[in-house]
Formats: structure tokens, C-alpha cells, sequence
């Protein structure tokens, strides 16, 4: 395949999968603007490099590992400029307890455990096509995933914000 026919293939599949991606990125930053911009940057570089995708079957697979990259890189760089949710002024919590736990919980996880929540459960991806993303073997991938479903499983149980964090 010709370097135009994959930067083609790699402009369409960010066209057609550009939520998936958003969500990916945001599951990582908890901030639309950080996770449009880590979208937006890592469109760049799939672009730039589309002529060394191997194996165009799997562009969208190596597109979620760009955006993966580019959000870890996003978070070394901003540590301790970001806020905590549970820093967060009381005011309105009410409203939106069960969506702040649930994202408090997702934080509190290991990057690569949320990463492998996110894509199984937000995304519907096949642990394959995860192991896939992040470079893992299946089985690594089903113990991870049970591993991080089980803490999300206690944090909620214990109550969420209420009672602190993950169990590590």
C-alpha cells in the first residue's frame, strides 16, 4: 500500500473513531479540553507516521496506542498542575455523585488497569484487540482486568468518595 493510500486510511479512521478516541484520552485526563487536545495532537502524529503502519488492518488499533502514549506523555508533563475531583468545591455534588465516583474509582487505578477498563467496557474492545494496543499477551490482559474490576468493586462498596481510595 502507497504512504497516500495509508495517510488516507489513517484520516478516515480518525474521522470515523474520533469519540472513541476523545473518550480514551479523557479516561486518562477527567478534562475535555486536555483530552481534545491530546486527541488533536496524537491525529498529528498518526498522520505524520502513517507510512510506517504496518499492517493497515490494525490502523485503528495503532491509532488507541498513539492516543494512549501521547496521554501518559500529557500527564508526566502536567503533574501537579491538574485538580483532584475530590478537590473539588462541594457545591453541586449531589447532582453528579455517582459520575464523580465513578471517575474518582477509574483515577485511583493504575494507568494501565484503567486503560484496560476503559477499552473493554467504554469502548467494547476484544482482549485481543487490547492486548493488541498494549502490547500484552491475552492472559496478561484477563488478570489485569480482574484485577482492576475487583478494586472498582470494593471502592464502590466501601462508598466511594466517602471512604477513600482503591485498594493497591
Amino acid at each position: 500500500m502507497k504512504a497516500s493510500e495509508k495517510e488516507a486510511l489513517v484520516h478516515e479512521c480518525l474521522i470515523r473513531n474520533y469519540e472513541k478516541y476523545y473518550r480514551l484520552a479523557y479516561s486518562y485526563t477527567f478534562s475535555e479540553q486536555d483530552a481534545m487536545d491530546i486527541v488533536q495532537e496524537s491525529a498529528y502524529k498518526a498522520i505524520l507516521k502513517s507510512d510506517s503502519l504496518k499492517q493497515t488492518a490494525y490502523a485503528d488499533t495503532w491509532i488507541c496506542r498513539i492516543v494512549m502514549n501521547e496521554s501518559v506523555r500529557f500527564l508526566e508533563k502536567n503533574r501537579g498542575r491538574t485538580v483532584r475531583v475530590d478537590e473539588l468545591p462541594e457545591e453541586g455534588r449531589e447532582d453528579t455523585i455517582k459520575d464523580i465516583d465513578l471517575q474518582q474509582a477509574l483515577a485511583e487505578l493504575e494507568e494501565k488497569e484503567r486503560a484496560i477498563v476503559v477499552l473493554r467496557y467504554f469502548e467494547e474492545e476484544k482482549l485481543e484487540t487490547i492486548g493488541k494496543m498494549m502490547n500484552l499477551n491475552v492472559n496478561t490482559v484477563k488478570s489485569r482486568l480482574y484485577r482492576a474490576m475487583d478494586k472498582l468493586k470494593h471502592y464502590m462498596e466501601a462508598g466511594g468518595l466517602e471512604y477513600g481510595k482503591v485498594e493497591k
